[in-house]
């Protein structure tokens, strides 16, 4: 079976620091950890970096840093896996679900402008699959609207904007390292930001609420348990260091099946960006409607490769109706959802390796 994605690391790049981890006797909140989150900041280029225990809790936690909570309502892109919309749900806030782009996959803007309301206190905009929602549109909509940014940057991991990486365009991001991301901790998350207040907020809300004093701790949020280990900082830092790299792979990888598909019948690329400010952490592809694509993901797997949807439409999952929607209400994400393909991106593919791909998606949709 070709999979989806296979992550990029040997266990020769973080031996020493595992015996190193376990012989400290130090297995979470240690200098691994500290580490990689300063070295992640720095490669986004922000002053601070805190890890989580995955981008679910990191998204959580901002929002709860950020004061969002019942009475809110924050607008958040549609067309995404629905940790998106539950970090909202579970701050007592209400998610506010915006359409994509007709035939792309990124967040429709002018749909959220029409659904601000009194209570709108923030907009989660999604980077979908690794293509990053423009920055300046973001600034913008900022300035015009006053509204808070959060990134979910869960899968945009060295993906830019007009040469600013995903993480260091919104108030504050939320990264994700589940394996199925270009840079994993098996699970594990992120949260980037330039605010020295909300760093410290999230800093106590961490761990339990607590601020260290001479003895033990002063409790003074009632926070939660969302830290990373040290085992997990391990395997960060080690991708972290060779993280262009990775992507450079990637880009490769995702050229040659750009060059294979853009003229083939009942298939399209959607891209918000130019595929240079892409980091590709998946190579989706939308298919006509006419197409079968769970009859597709069928055949491809007959053939030995793993196929997948892009992701989900929320306003079309069952856990959304009772915010009052129903399938088929955000038609563009609607669509994306039923007609995405997620096609293999794993190190080493070789031109002949993507073709074999790309023909049997050819006989599969014929």
């Amino acid at each position: 079976m070709i999979p989806l994605i296979k992550p990029d690391i040997d266990f020769d790049e973080v031996a020493d620091d595992i015996k190193e981890v376990l012989n400290s006797g130090m297995l979470t909140s240690g200098k691994f950890v500290r580490d990689f989150e300063e070295q992640f900041a720095e490669f986004i280029g922000v002053k601070y970096a805190l890890s989580t225990t995955s981008a679910t809790t990191a998204l959580h936690m901002s929002l709860v840093a950020k004061g969002i909570s019942a009475g809110d309502e924050v607008l958040v892109s549609d067309f995404t896996f629905p940790a998106s919309g539950n970090a909202i749900v579970q701050c007592g806030a209400t998610p506010v679900l915006v359409d994509c782009v007709p035939g792309r996959f990124d967040i429709d803007l002018d749909d959220a402008r029409r659904k601000i309301s009194s209570k709108t206190k923030a907009i989660m905009v999604v980077h979908p699959f690794g293509q990053p929602v423009s920055a300046a549109d973001l600034a913008a909509f900022s300035v015009e609207t006053g509204l808070w940014v959060l990134e979910d940057a869960a899968c945009a991991v060295s993906a830019t904007s007009n040469g600013t990486q995903c993480g260091a365009i919104g108030g504050a991001a939320c990264f994700s390292f589940h394996p199925r991301k270009i840079l994993t901790t098996g699970e594990g998350g992120m949260i980037t930001t330039d605010d020295n207040d909300l760093f410290n907020k999230l800093m106590i809300l961490r761990s339990h609420g607590g601020r260290r004093q001479t003895v033990g701790f002063e409790f003074i949020e009632n926070g939660f348990n969302y830290r990373m280990s040290e085992l997990q900082a391990v395997l960060g830092r080690a991708q972290l260091r060779k993280i262009n790299d990775i992507v450079a792979e990637r880009k490769r990888i995702s050229r040659i099946y750009i060059q294979k598909i853009t003229d083939m019948n009942k298939v399209s690329i959607p891209l918000a960006a130019d595929e240079e400010s892409c980091s590709f952490q998946s190579f989706v592809v939308l298919l006509n409607k006419e197409v079968d694509r769970d009859l597709v993901v069928a055949r491809m797997r007959e053939q030995g490769i793993e196929t997948m949807l892009g992701t989900y439409a929320m306003h079309a999952q069952p856990s959304f109706s009772r915010f009052g929607y129903f399938p088929g209400d955000l038609p563009s994400s609607y669509a994306a959802q039923n007609h995405s393909l997620t096609l293999p991106v794993v190190k080493g593919m070789t031109e002949p390796d993507v073709e074999f791909v790309v023909n049997n998606l050819h006989a599969a949709i014929c």
